[in-house]
């Protein structure tokens, strides 16, 4: 039997919010470039619930910006996400890969507490919003 578009939804969100919390974890470890990656990832998976929790069977991409779009266009209320949480777009691949920095440049030096501070905070913005007005599909 295939889950429910609530299940699909509550098994994203529950990886979102454990995303987030790994991300505080190794935030505190100094491991800011991670910290900021997992932030990210989860923003991405928290607004992947959602979308499908609205019935979408297959939900693509990796842009937090772009997602957020997608959310709008079943609930408007998410309409702040779209400026909100892009920035988190940022950490998808420089946050991983020297070569999505200037040459020279490695992700573990390249990312402070400012920056996994910023990105926790988003991703928990994302998550909040989410959550509040997380529904399954009609």
């Amino acid at each position: 039997m295939r889950p429910s578009p609530g299940e699909v939804a509550s098994a994203w969100l529950q990886q979102a919010r454990q995303d987030l919390d790994d991300a505080t974890f190794v935030a505190s470890g100094k491991r800011h470039n991670v910290a900021c990656f997992l932030a990210q990832q989860a923003a991405e998976k928290s607004l992947k619930a959602f979308l499908y929790a609205q019935g979408m069977e297959q939900v693509r991409g990796h842009s937090v910006e772009a997602l957020s779009r997608q959310a709008v266009q079943f609930d408007d209320a998410l309409a702040p996400l779209t400026t909100q949480a892009a920035p988190l777009d940022q950490y998808y691949i420089p946050t991983r890969y020297p070569n999505g920095l200037p040459v020279g440049s490695i992700p573990a030096h390249c990312y402070a507490a400012d920056d996994s501070t910023r990105a926790l905070r988003l991703a928990g913005t994302v998550i909040e919003a989410v959550g509040s007005r997380l529904r399954p599909a009609e």
